[in-house]
């Protein structure tokens, strides 16, 4: 019981299965490292004291995105450019033009989510950036409007650089997204239409790019047909599922496999378990069923699971 509600609770926070490899990790490291160590002298060039710490800080979070999310939406040129200098601005405006007091900080980071939204640009550090406009003590007040061309835009620009030279080094890295290369087969069933018809529905900001969500689904759809089932992957009492989105899913759990004559093909009873149809029963051939069936899975604690092909001395003794 505490186990299964301590993987609600992880679920809840956003605790998510980690895809990327140990090389990966380092490398993101090791290039932010580098960046923030240029980004560091270039600021304190030509702004001192407690000034250049806030806008290292700012600086170091777009590093975060650039190094260790290069293909993110958020992580792009534009976004990190634009990002910047738009909250910059509106930052110092607000500091030169509003009446001081502490409400004007929230109103620099509110006001600029706003502006980087509509101008394509949505940028998390540009809101403390906008905020260290505001809070970055005289040094930057006294630089006024300038302090969006440096060290604002300046920085960004190098972050930027080094994110091109450092990832380009390797070959799955590249950056800006607009540099990679990948080729979606024009396979059957969803089309990128559809794909920009749900985005929209769903109403959300996705920090993904569009091209590199057709990737995904396509090399998830090239998995899928490699490990595609054959008759000697389905056993009697186990579960499969045809693995569509939506409503359209559904599980079913083989009751009988029924033998013909050899040559012919058999036959297959099961029952619907969950999903569309659920609580039916019905009969079919065993290659409509291959057909109909994607992968086998399991039920656990958290829900239904796909399980890869049993290896020859893990099988059951029943099978077609």
């Amino acid at each position: 019981m505490a186990r299964k509600w301590w993987a609600r609770a992880l679920r809840f926070m956003g605790w998510r299965p980690d895809n990327t490899s140990h090389q990966e990790k380092l490398i993101s490291a090791v290039g932010a490292t580098l960046s923030l160590l240029l980004v560091y002298w270039v600021t304190h060039l030509g702004l001192a004291g407690e000034g250049a710490l806030w806008v290292t800080g700012s600086m170091g979070a777009s590093a975060v995105l650039v190094f260790a999310m290069p293909h993110g939406v958020l992580s792009q040129p534009w976004s990190v450019i634009g990002g910047h200098v738009v909250s910059a601005a509106f930052g110092v405006a607000c500091l030169l033009w509003l009446p001081p007091g502490p409400w004007v900080a929230a109103l620099a980071v509110g006001g600029s989510i706003v502006l980087m939204m509509y101008a394509r640009c949505l940028h998390p550090p540009g809101g403390a950036t906008a905020m260290i406009a505001v809070l970055g003590g005289p040094a930057i007040e006294s630089s006024g409007f300038g302090f969006v061309f440096y060290p604002i835009l300046l920085d960004a620009a190098v972050i930027i650089a080094a994110g091109m030279l450092f990832n380009g080094l390797f070959a799955w890295r590249r950056y800006p997204l607009a540099l990679s290369r990948f080729e979606v087969s024009r396979a059957p069933g969803i089309a990128p239409e559809d794909f920009q018809h749900a985005l929209k529905q769903m109403n959300l900001y996705t920090d993904i790019e569009f091209d590199d969500l057709l990737k995904v689904m396509d090399l998830a759809g090239k998995h899928a047909r490699a490990e595609g089932l054959n008759d000697r992957d389905l056993f009697e009492e186990a579960f499969y599922s045809n693995g569509l989105p939506g409503e359209n899913w559904s599980v079913r759990q083989l009751t009988q496999i029924v033998h013909t004559r050899p040559g012919r093909a058999g036959r297959v009873r099961y029952r619907i378990v969950k999903g569309k149809g659920e609580g039916g029963n019905g009969i079919a051939k065993t290659t409509e069923f291959l057909r109909w069936a994607r992968y086998q899975v399991e039920q656990t604690e958290n829900g239904w699971h796909r399980i890869p092909p049993k290896a020859p001395a893990e099988q059951p003794a029943t099978k077609v």
